[in-house]
């Protein structure tokens, strides 16, 4: 079945930096454009960013543009989110997106920014 699994969340102070991960499996990642969403507390879920299938196309939020890059590997089934010059503003549960099927959801991963 598909599964997506999110990990790289954490706790940063202001200004920081992290990486999230996707690892994906149970249908074929590189036929399907993916994405990052995230919900914060009391807020519906966002999208964050997206990345076409060949990985040469992406989109973002505008609240993340210049400071979030999505990228892809397709040899690993694997989607990624490089987060940089972290704000409060940005915690949230961080979620991956494959749209197979009805959709699938991954268990979403915390990120906080906090000093």
């Amino acid at each position: 079945q598909v599964q997506l699994v999110e990990s790289g969340g954490g706790l940063v102070q202001p200004g920081g930096s992290l990486s999230l991960s996707c690892a994906t499996s149970g249908f074929t990642f590189s036929r399907y454009a993916m994405s990052w969403h995230r919900q914060a507390p009391g807020k519906e879920r966002e999208v964050v960013a997206r990345i076409e299938i060949a990985g040469s196309s992406t989109t973002y939020a505008d609240s993340m543009k210049g400071r979030f890059t999505i990228s892809r590997d397709n040899g690993k089934n694997t989607v990624r989110l490089q987060m940089n010059s972290l704000k409060p503003e940005d915690t949230a549960v961080y979620y991956c997106y494959a749209p197979v099927g009805f959709g699938s959801w991954g268990q979403g991963t915390q990120v906080t920014v906090s000093s």
